[in-house]
């Protein structure tokens, strides 16, 4: 109980920062840079998430297969990893893969997104008097440092690690959110994403060789005597979660870039300012789960069955009842004020915004029974996401030709309607199994 609660409180620490950090930001774009630019910022973040193209869920499967093989290790005080060496052979084994692999994926991926993502913005930028072709460069290079660092902080995180792991976040989200609040103070513009970039890069190497180069080094060295082809189990797994991870980019993260290109830069800049206002709210409202994923994983391991329906429970109410009341608490507010408060001029109207949090609402429950289902090492919900993702993306290039932006998200809304029940039944038939 002692370390579940260091766990969720590290998680709020890190999501509270990100709680004042967020909206001043929010608040900063509209005022510091103009439509265009507001624009152009959250299409690069949303050309820049196609890195789930590299990931295809190896972060999150990273996490899982960690926190399974450490259910029977420990960090020593010293910072070396204690246990059965058997554990510690597979582990280190598992270790070297996650390296090897997204090293690999970084170097072939980044490139990709750099040149497709330069070719994708002059379509609509050519005309406009806005240097964004060199920051567009910076922040796509850096964005690779920033994907392969996330993949070894994941890796240690599933060591049972979430309260150290929360905490550099937190470190890493100050140094990266107060560049970002200087920069555009500064009036660097666009720029500011890839200044933000390069010091979230530079901490995270930083702060992964102060924390874990001990044990980094000995799970290297113990590798190399300790040889198991992590491939056939790790592939049989990863080609489902390929599927889900890029069809939720297809039906999600494709809202900005759409919007640019059907409306043009300053659309978008609406949809994403709007899409990150609800993103930070689900963040918040997940951190109930994300502090408790790799306890459910290794209670699974270890087939403490009560244990884990209890933990589960307990962190999925805990996520709805707080999304659920900042999530109104916010669109109160927003209503009240309408007209008073400049920032709403750049985002969507009441009823755009309306939409988005019972989708996001929608997203936090399935989410929650995802995050119980992938604990097996499984993946279920593999189906679901390609039918799901097609049919919002569908349904959203009907609403641009026949609603404002406002309603492009009537496809995210209505597949929550069928969804829910879908998801449930799988997440009830798992939870049967072991009773």
């Amino acid at each position: 109980m002692h370390r579940e609660r260091q766990d969720i409180l590290s998680t709020f620490i890190n999501q509270g920062w990100r709680l004042i950090s967020g909206p001043m930001i929010l608040l900063l774009i509209p005022l510091y840079l103009t439509s265009t630019e507001q624009g152009c910022w959250y299409t690069f973040t949303s050309l820049a998430a196609l890195s789930v193209f590299a990931d295809l869920g190896f972060g999150a499967i990273v996490l899982q297969f960690a926190a399974h093989e450490f259910a029977n290790l420990r960090f020593r005080s010293d910072g070396f990893i204690g246990g059965p060496i058997r554990s510690q052979q597979r582990l280190a084994s598992f270790f070297k893969f996650t390296v090897k692999w997204g090293g690999t994926a970084t170097l072939i991926a980044f490139p990709v997104i750099l040149i497709g993502g330069y070719f994708f913005l002059h379509r609509q930028l050519h005309t406009v008097l806005l240097d964004w072709q060199w920051s567009w460069i910076l922040y796509s290079c850096v964005s690779g440092v920033v994907f392969f660092n996330n993949i070894l902080l994941m890796f240690f995180e599933g060591c049972n690690s979430v309260a150290k792991l929360q905490g550099i976040r937190f470190k890493m989200a100050i140094a990266s959110s107060s560049t970002m609040l200087a920069g555009l103070i500064a009036g660097a513009g666009i720029y500011t994403l890839a200044a933000s970039g390069i010091v979230n890069a530079c901490s995270g190497c930083f702060f992964l060789y102060k924390n874990f180069r001990r044990a980094s080094f000995q799970l290297w060295r113990t590798a190399h005597f300790a040889q198991y082809n992590w491939w056939p189990e790790f592939s049989s797994l990863m080609w489902r979660y390929a599927l889900s991870w890029c069809s939720g980019y297809l039906g999600l993260s494709a809202y900005t870039p759409i919007a640019f290109y059907f409306w043009g830069p300053v659309a978008a800049g609406k949809v994403g300012l709007s899409m990150a206002m609800w993103t930070a709210g689900f963040g918040i409202a997940n951190c109930w789960m994300t502090a408790v994923v790799p306890r459910l994983n290794m209670l699974i391991e270890n087939k403490n069955w009560q244990e884990l329906d209890r933990l589960f429970r307990k962190s999925f109410y805990r996520t709805i009842f707080t999304m659920v009341a900042g999530g109104s608490g916010f669109l109160l507010l927003y209503t009240v004020t309408n007209g008073m408060i400049p920032l709403w001029g750049r985002i969507l109207s009441i009823s755009g915004m309306t939409i988005l949090f019972f989708c996001w609402l929608g997203q936090l429950i399935i989410n929650g029974w995802a995050t119980y289902l992938r604990a097996y090492k499984k993946e279920p919900l593999m189906v679901y996401s390609v039918i799901s993702s097609l049919y919002m993306f569908i349904i959203t290039l009907i609403c641009v030709h026949f609603y404002s932006v406002d309603y492009m998200f009537l496809g995210f809304l209505s597949s929550m309607i069928w969804g829910i029940p879908f998801v449930w039944r799988i997440y009830y038939h798992q939870k049967k199994a072991h009773i």
